[in-house]
């Protein structure tokens, strides 16, 4: 009898949590699933192989790593290539791989590899994974995700161990040029240079290395483009290029453009001072590309002129294109915010790109994306001002590289309190999910008022 109630107990806890899993939303599915992937990869950092000295980590700095690591970042309070073993750089690049992507799109390879059926369910969290409007063909986009990223890191990877064979020597440069491929693509900034140059130098010993600089600026610019557009782009032929490719494309080609020469004009006779001219314009190139938002770095942040730091801020806070690796607010959230200005500017009602009105409704999300992100970094600034034995600068480009997933530093994350480290643990990660999937995850379930109250404006300006 005592057995059979025991059966019955555990058939019902089963069902309960198959039941809450079942029950969850994709929003709140995804960002329970994050916090698992994170939690998992610190518990593992925290063992003694995983480190260099064969010592165990104590967990805030693990969680620290980890957080970072899953959401694309690459802020450090440890030098990767220095404290973590070769297993430690394994399980880091393995997050790195799984939060660049997304839980989904590695859940897809996973049920392709093991032959099952991806339902409904599935599709809905591969949609939201992927930040596509509707279900339908997501699985083949997955697929395409998928086959792409492991196509363009492989090749990217032979290439700069080929460049890093007269560094690092053979074989380790087949494990540095795959590890900084994957880094870079996944728009994620962490480097294992320690070893080599010294802790925290990131890129800079190969500042004016066309090489290295075109392959890094290349895998960061098309892994923050957004898969999306990258379809588009190689379907061409077939369709013609959507409003939102096209938005993405030319924010992207805007801001990398505006951001090098704005770079080289401040830093020409600073940090660039010593370079040949084509030395400044790669440096320029490169310190324009990786803030939107993969973290390498060429010359010294902390060296920069204000002016030069705080224009890294705007271009962290822009970030890359949805549905990519990268973080921010998104190029086409802030592209279709300058179009609404301009069209209320002009006096007209739409808002419209290339011919084609952009909904109501998808400005209002632009506008609140925009907003919270200000909110949050504002709020993550405030409490850091008052723990932090740091300035004002520093503070505020800490927290935007956190919150933009970038992983750029002006030397103050290793200096970090413990509350500090929590507090961008926490913006990383809202920063990877998005304050508004967050936002809609804390609001599901409430009902809407089917109510609509009279009309009165109010004075605006």
């Amino acid at each position: 009898m005592q057995e059979i109630t025991e059966k019955i107990s555990f058939t019902r806890s089963a069902g309960a949590q198959k039941s809450f899993f079942a029950g969850l939303d994709p929003a709140k599915f995804l960002i329970l699933g994050f916090a698992a992937v994170i939690l998992a990869g610190a518990a593992l950092l925290c063992l003694p192989f995983a480190s260099a000295a064969g010592k165990s980590t104590d967990f805030l700095t693990s969680l620290f790593t980890a957080t970072s690591a899953v959401c694309v970042t690459g802020l450090v309070v440890v030098d990767t290539g220095t404290y973590w073993s070769f297993w430690g750089q394994l399980i880091i690049l393995v997050l790195i791989q799984t939060g660049g992507l997304g839980i989904m799109t590695m859940a897809t390879l996973f049920f392709l590899l093991m032959g099952k059926r991806i339902g409904f369910k599935e599709r809905m969290l591969i949609k939201e994974g992927l930040n596509q409007l509707d279900i339908s063909g997501v699985v083949k986009l997955a697929k395409t995700v998928l086959f792409f990223t492991f196509i363009t890191e492989g090749a990217f990877a032979v290439i700069l161990a080929s460049r890093l064979y007269y560094t690092v020597g053979w074989p380790r440069c087949l494990w540095y040029g795959l590890f900084h491929s994957i880094s870079a693509f996944n728009n994620s900034g962490f480097d294992i240079f320690g070893n080599v140059f010294g802790m925290f130098k990131s890129l800079t010993a190969y500042v004016d290395d066309p090489i290295i600089v075109f392959s890094i600026t290349t895998l960061v610019i098309v892994g923050g483009i957004g898969f999306s557009v990258v379809m588009n782009i190689s379907r061409i032929k077939q369709h013609k290029l959507s409003v939102h490719s096209w938005l993405a494309i030319v924010m992207t080609l805007i801001l990398i453009a505006g951001g090098t020469l704005l770079f080289l004009l401040f830093e020409w006779s600073n940090t660039l001072k010593p370079l040949t001219w084509e030395g400044k314009l790669l440096a320029s190139y490169f310190q324009s590309v990786t803030p939107r938002t993969a973290g390498f770095n060429t010359v010294d942040i902390a060296g920069l002129r204000s002016a030069t730091q705080f224009l890294l801020v705007i271009l962290m806070f822009i970030g890359a294109s949805p549905g990519s690796t990268g973080g921010g607010i998104k190029t086409t959230t802030f592209g279709l915010l300058l179009v609404a200005i301009w069209s209320h500017a002009r006096g007209k009602e739409d808002v419209e790109i290339k011919n084609r009105r952009i909904p109501t409704e998808q400005v209002y999300k632009a506008l609140g994306v925009a907003l919270l992100s200000g909110f949050l970094v504002i709020a993550v600034i405030l409490l850091l001002n008052l723990t932090e034995k740091a300035s004002f600068l520093p503070v505020l480009f800490e927290t935007v590289s956190a919150f933009g997933t970038v992983g750029l530093s002006m030397n103050m994350t290793p200096t970090l309190s413990d509350f500090g480290r929590i507090l961008i643990i926490l913006t990383m990660f809202v920063g990877r999910l998005g304050p508004l999937t967050l936002a809609y995850a804390l609001a599901q379930g409430r009902q809407r008022s089917v109510v609509r109250h009279p009309v009165e404006k109010i004075l605006i300006g």
